[in-house]
């Protein structure tokens, strides 16, 4: 699948012969060489990525809409979710279907205090084993570090996982920071669960 995405990805981007990338999609075209030796790359700032999210703050509980907010409120540091534990992130971005995540909301954990990513996540459910082996060895911590159930209704896996078991997670970050880190380590789920077919 993320070939497939990315290469759609790189034939919609590239100008001429020169194409801008970010730090995953560069390294994951190099590897698999998606492109051709003539293409110049031109680094993106990974910091720039998510400037076409859609965002909204809610309330937890139900679920109402408290507002939406731009890209600018990703500067706020992730703590502000843990000041306001009553209310979760809703984001949406072009980015994150490039790696089959649908619909992500981040919030704290009211039970365990850690920081929660729930997504719907396009993989087929024969694909089970391998997503659970892939958060087994790549999410540090103890009971509660992940969940995931195949919904047979719209045939994605919803997932949650705690970021702060993630290898980067720092509590001073931003929520861009956060984001980032969320699409680095789905993205390397992504060519995990490939490599592996």
């Amino acid at each position: 699948m993320l070939k497939k995405q990315m290469e759609t990805y790189i034939s919609k981007t590239l100008s001429g012969n020169t194409i801008e990338l970010h730090t995953e999609e560069k390294e994951y075209a190099k590897k698999h060489q998606l492109l051709t030796d003539d293409i110049i790359i031109v680094d993106k700032d990974n910091t720039i990525r998510f400037t076409d999210a859609y965002i909204e703050l809610s309330n937890k509980e139900t679920e109402e809409l408290i507002k939406e907010e731009s890209a600018a409120f990703l500067s706020q540091p992730i703590e502000y979710l843990k000041t306001n534990k009553n209310e979760f992130l809703y984001f949406e971005s072009s980015w994150f279907e490039i790696i089959g995540v649908e619909a992500l909301s981040l919030e704290v954990d009211d039970v365990f205090g850690t920081y929660n990513a729930m997504f719907g996540l396009r993989f087929q459910k024969k694909m089970g084993d391998a997503l659970k082996a892939y958060f087994n060895n790549e999410v540090q911590g103890d009971i509660g570090t992940f969940s995931m159930m195949f919904n047979q209704g719209d045939g994605l896996w919803d997932v949650n996982f705690a970021l702060n078991g993630v290898k980067g997670f720092k509590e001073e970050m931003s929520l861009n920071q956060a984001f980032n880190l969320i699409y680095h380590f789905l993205f390397n789920l992504n060519e995990t669960i490939e490599e592996g077919q």
